[in-house]
């Protein structure tokens, strides 16, 4: 954990020195275009997420879990056909109590990395493939498992030049690598579909819900299933390019303790290579 927070955080100290600098490529692109590429799960640009959950009603005692999830995306030139883009979400959780007399418990749960392999030049269907490994870097057991985790991530998705629509699905899988004392095995599913719709200035709507399975649950426990969307809107700090968002889902499935809202916000920092 220590090892890639320093490094999120040297990457992210190190950009901030652009910020006032016009990246030429970026500089170069209108906002909309720069809206359909902040949308792209492995598009060709270096960027840094912060995108914020709060979940409500969430646990036995109803209370709000806020998950902030930093999430620097690195691609890496492999040769003039293929990318591979690097994606890490590193989670600061705020857990609300559990039970009564439980006090809220604050810190760094487990860290997702993920590494799509990716043609350089796709066409209008573009697709990502790769690795997924959960690493156990959580600060407290109530905030995540003790275990490593490896699966398979895929991303497909429509973005067309002219055409306003940006659609596709990202799925993977985590199984734990172990099954010890401190942890625990689990196996668990993730898929976001996501659907944008975008205007000339920049601005969007957007709808990328969240749907998990506990596979190890009983079927009654085992899925999150969450509907709903919200804006987004490209702004400029000085000249760097920034993608916001703001939206809420409901979620139509959840297990007991389950949150049944979410508000998710993020801000996004768009960097040249």
């Amino acid at each position: 954990m220590i090892f890639t927070t320093r490094t999120s955080l040297r990457f992210l100290a190190a950009s901030t020195a652009a910020l006032f600098t016009a990246p030429p490529a970026l500089a170069e692109m209108s906002a909309e275009e720069l809206a359909k590429l902040a949308q792209n799960p492995v598009g060709n640009l270096v960027s840094v997420p912060f995108q914020n959950n709060t979940n409500l009603n969430f646990g036995p005692e109803k209370g709000t879990q806020n998950v902030l999830n930093i999430q620097p995306v690195i691609p890496v030139s492999v040769s003039d056909e293929w990318n591979v883009i690097t994606r890490t979400i590193v989670p600061v959780v705020s857990m609300p109590s559990l039970y009564p007399g439980d006090d809220r418990t604050n810190g760094i749960g487990d860290t997702v990395f993920t590494a799509f392999l990716s043609p350089a030049k796709p066409g209008s269907f573009i697709w990502g493939a790769g690795p997924v490994v959960q690493l156990p870097t959580n600060s407290n057991s109530e905030l995540g498992n003790k275990n490593w985790g490896l699966g398979p991530s895929v991303v497909v998705l429509h973005l067309e030049k002219g055409d306003p629509w940006v659609y596709g699905v990202l799925v993977n899988n985590i199984w734990s690598l172990s099954s010890n004392k401190q942890g625990g095995s689990y196996n668990n599913g993730l898929m976001q579909p996501f659907v944008n719709y975008n205007f000339d200035s920049g601005f969007y709507i957007t709808s990328a819900p969240i749907i998990t399975a506990n596979w190890k649950a009983e079927s009654s426990q085992r899925w999150t299933v969450p509907l709903g969307g919200g804006v987004g809107k490209i702004f400029h700090f000085g000249r760097l390019p920034v993608n916001t968002q703001l939206s809420a889902y409901y979620n139509v499935v959840t297990p007991d303790n389950g949150a049944n809202w979410q508000i998710r916000a993020q801000v996004q920092f768009m960097f040249p290579k």
